[in-house]
């Protein structure tokens, strides 16, 4: 994230969305309801953008408008929480500029949550990632406390506790496609893991190779940076995604199609969907697809994630 601000009039953020290299969910839950879960998230390069203002009290607004109350979004639920821990008043202006895709699986409420949590602990004289702050990020949502530090990370507990970042950032390019006008309700994608859970797989051979090139920073070199993404794409995996593609059959369609895909190394779906992402042998090979995509009806984005 790139953060600036003036003492404290206006302040800006970008915030990046992410991908789920792994995501394992169990059955188990924890006291508040909330599934084990293992992820394995990196950042990627599209962002949307928060501005906070000095205001007369607390508004939020978002560009696109979202379907839902300002009062019932991240964001507003990010600002009272802090406010309230702090024992301020809220009083500021939040508008979202938003082009991270909604009800997609790509952290886009998680990432305005936690831009808007970064900002505010700013303004009011906190460390961003005080545990005070990470403690609220995880009362608004299980990614949230990821965004206030969008490295490429474990994440165990619920999917908010983190637990290992990994040093070896390099840019590997990525496409991202979804179905034109079909998003996945989180919530009911859990409801139909319930109803038909797969066991997890394990992380650790994910989160080995990434530690291995980060220590090692063989990822300094063109060969290598090429082998680590093909490793990482073998490494893929989501339990989730099942779920996401029964509620939506058009999503078990486009990652199809993705794998099908020239230059695709590997795909599957982010999170809990609608999106699926593909990591590439090239940038011209996701900037064709997002073409392709395009043409066809659906959303398409060619960009990079962090490896």
């Amino acid at each position: 994230m790139a953060a600036s601000s003036s003492n404290f009039g206006r302040q800006i953020i970008q915030i990046p969305c992410k991908v789920n290299l792994h995501l394992g969910i169990h059955t188990q839950k924890d006291q508040r309801g909330y599934h084990k879960v293992d992820s394995l998230m990196v950042p990627v390069a599209l962002y949307d953008t928060v501005v906070v203002d000095d205001a007369p009290e607390l508004t939020v607004t978002h560009e696109p408008q979202l379907c839902v109350l300002p009062e019932r979004t991240t964001t507003w639920k990010a600002a009272v929480l802090l406010a309230n821990k702090l024992g301020v008043s809220p009083d500021v202006s939040i508008d979202v500029q938003v082009h991270i895709p909604e009800k997609a699986g790509l952290g886009g409420s998680s990432a305005d949550a936690a831009a808007t949590l970064y900002l505010l602990a700013q303004r009011w004289g906190v460390d961003p990632l005080d545990p005070l702050v990470v403690e609220i990020a995880k009362a608004v949502g299980a990614d949230v406390a990821f965004f206030l530090d969008p490295r490429p990370s474990l994440m165990l507990g619920a999917g908010d506790t983190l637990v290992e970042t990994y040093t070896s950032t390099i840019d590997a390019p990525l496409a991202i496609v979804l179905p034109a006008e079909t998003g996945v309700v989180t919530k009911e994608a859990y409801d139909q893991f319930d109803a038909s859970p797969i066991a997890p797989e394990s992380y650790e051979n994910l989160s080995a190779l990434l530690r291995d090139a980060g220590n090692s920073g063989a990822t300094s070199n063109h060969d290598a940076s090429k082998q680590l993404i093909q490793q990482v794409a073998s490494l893929l995996f989501n339990n989730l995604a099942p779920a996401a593609k029964s509620l939506k059959p058009q999503v078990a369609e486009v990652e199809e199609w993705l794998k099908a895909r020239p230059g695709v190394l590997g795909a599957q779906v982010s999170g809990s969907g609608s999106s699926s992402f593909a990591l590439c042998e090239s940038q011209d090979a996701a900037d064709a697809i997002a073409a392709v995509a395009q043409a066809k009806g659906w959303r398409g984005f060619s960009t990079t994630c962090k490896l």
